[in-house]
């Protein structure tokens, strides 16, 4: 079984006219399944037709708490049309992000909770968002349980126990290889093997050896042999479990 790298971003103003070439070159590099996922209404299109036109990438359509100002009055029937699409398996990424000064938390909280709703309405998995701003999430996380994953989880191990009680996945990205992510080594240990994704967060987060330098999907393999080490199980096994999570999550 190949790679499912269940979260990266792979648009034409990271990737240029380079970006078709490395798609193809995926199967090569062990890559099996992608998702795409958006974080505004075009990106969120960008990533659905690029799902239309490769069968091994999947899409996800949402708006992330750093585009929630000036979206227009539909925003919420553009999402939703998109999650009409068959490639479109997803509603992500959303959540909320503390970390810049000049956050609306306001306004993130209504976009944030108004995807929830559409999520559960269209039964769709979340990708959920949330830096530096933990216990805001988790409060919406708690009314609503949706079916998903927190991503690029950078919280603690009773964080991440939590998440995975209320039946939601954790997604560990290149941070995992850093030398001093002994938080992100203890949540990752928390966390049961059926409830691990693998990702890249691609263009960002690239893993070591590679720390620095532009992501793509063909890197997780660091992350994987890394979260391998971690749970104590070869990088192959731990490769196939994050997969079948993938697709037990996505569907696909």
């Amino acid at each position: 079984m190949g790679i499912f790298d269940t979260h990266a971003h792979y648009l034409r103003e990271d990737f240029g006219d380079g970006l078709d070439g490395l798609l193809a070159g995926m199967p090569e590099m062990g890559v099996e399944k992608i998702m795409a996922v958006g974080y505004d209404l075009a990106s969120s299109a960008e990533e659905a037709e690029l799902a239309r036109r490769y069968p091994f990438i999947t899409a996800a359509a949402g708006v992330h708490p750093e585009n929630c100002g000036g979206l227009p009055a539909d925003w919420v029937e553009q999402i939703g049309r998109l999650l009409e699409r068959p490639e479109v398996t997803a509603l992500g990424e959303i959540g909320l992000d503390y970390h810049y000064e000049g956050y609306d938390k306001a306004l993130q909280a209504d976009v944030f909770e108004r995807q929830l709703v559409l999520a559960q309405k269209l039964d769709k998995p979340v990708i959920i968002h949330s830096r530096d701003a933990c216990e805001d999430t988790m409060v919406l996380l708690r009314k609503y349980k949706p079916r998903g994953v927190m991503h690029c989880f950078s919280y603690s191990p009773e964080i991440a126990r939590e998440v995975v009680k209320l039946g939601m996945y954790v997604g560990f990205t290149g941070v995992l290889t850093f030398k001093n992510s002994k938080k992100a080594w203890a949540s990752c240990l928390e966390v049961p093997m059926d409830r691990l994704l693998l990702e890249t967060d691609s263009p960002y987060m690239a893993p070591v050896p590679h720390r620095g330098e532009k992501s793509h999907s063909g890197m997780i393999k660091y992350t994987a042999a890394k979260m391998a080490e971690i749970k104590g199980v070869s990088a192959e096994e731990m490769t196939d479990i994050c997969r079948e999570n993938g697709e037990r999550l996505f569907g696909k």
